[in-house]
C-alpha cells in the first residue's frame, strides 16, 4: 500500500513539474545536444537491475584516442547547476512511478559496485533505492564511498517515516544551499553496534 501511494505521489509531481522538466530538457538540448536523458543500469531492490533516468549533465567529449575525458572536463556549467540543485534527478520520478525507486532510500549504485561490496551490498539492497537518501543529506560527494555505505546501512537498519520526512526536508536545504558534511558524516567511528555490516 505504501509503495502504491508513493507511485501515485510521483505521478502527481510529474504532472505538476512537467513544465520545469521540459524547460530544463530544452536547455540541456541547446547546451549539450542530444540525448537529453542520461540512462544507466543501476542495482535496485534485492539487487534487481533497472535503468535509472537523469537529465544529462556532461558532454560526450573524447580524447584523441577515442576515450572519454574525465568527468570534471566534460561537465558543463549548466550541468554543475543541475547537479548542485539536484534538478538532474527529476526524471527519476519516472523510476518511482515504475516502482524502481522510492523517494527516500540509498542511492542506486552500479551493479558491479554492489557486487564488489559483497555482504554489505546485499544488506544495502534490502530496501528500495531512493531519489535521495541519508548519505546524500550528510555530505554525499564530500564523503568516501566507504563512509556513504556506512550511512546507507545505518538507514536500512533505522528506516522510519520520521527519518524519511527528515531526509526530504534536508534534501530541500541541500538543493538551495549545497552539500556540506554534517556531524553524522564526520563521526569518527566506521562501524558501531547500530551499523549492520
Amino acid at each position: 500500500m505504501g509503495n502504491l501511494i508513493t507511485r501515485i505521489c510521483a505521478v502527481v509531481l510529474l504532472v505538476l513539474l512537467s513544465p520545469v522538466i521540459v524547460a530544463l530538457s530544452l536547455i540541456v538540448l541547446v547546451t549539450m545536444g542530444s540525448p537529453v536523458i542520461f540512462r544507466q543500469e543501476r542495482s535496485g531492490l534485492g539487487g534487481e537491475p533497472f535503468i535509472m533516468l537523469k537529465l544529462r549533465s556532461m558532454r560526450d567529449s573524447r580524447a584523441s584516442d577515442g576515450s572519454l575525458l574525465p568527468d570534471d572536463e566534460r561537465v558543463t556549467a549548466f550541468g554543475r547547476f543541475l547537479r548542485r540543485s539536484r534538478l538532474d534527478e527529476l526524471p527519476g520520478l519516472v523510476n518511482i512511478v515504475a516502482g524502481d525507486l522510492a523517494f527516500v532510500g540509498p542511492r542506486p549504485l552500479l551493479p558491479e559496485t554492489i557486487e564488489d561490496l559483497g555482504a554489505r551490498g546485499v544488506a544495502r539492497g534490502k530496501v528500495r533505492p531512493g531519489l535521495t537518501g541519508w548519505s546524500q543529506v550528510n555530505g554525499n560527494t564530500r564523503l568516501s564511498l566507504d563512509r556513504k555505505i556506512d550511512l546507507d546501512l545505518w538507514y536500512v537498519a533505522n528506516e522510519s517515516w520520521r527519518l524519511n520526512a527528515q531526509i526530504l526536508l534536508r534534501t530541500l536545504f541541500v538543493m538551495v544551499f549545497g552539500e556540506r558534511e554534517t556531524q553524522v558524516s564526520q563521526a569518527p567511528e566506521r562501524a558501531s553496534d547500530e551499523t549492520p555490516r
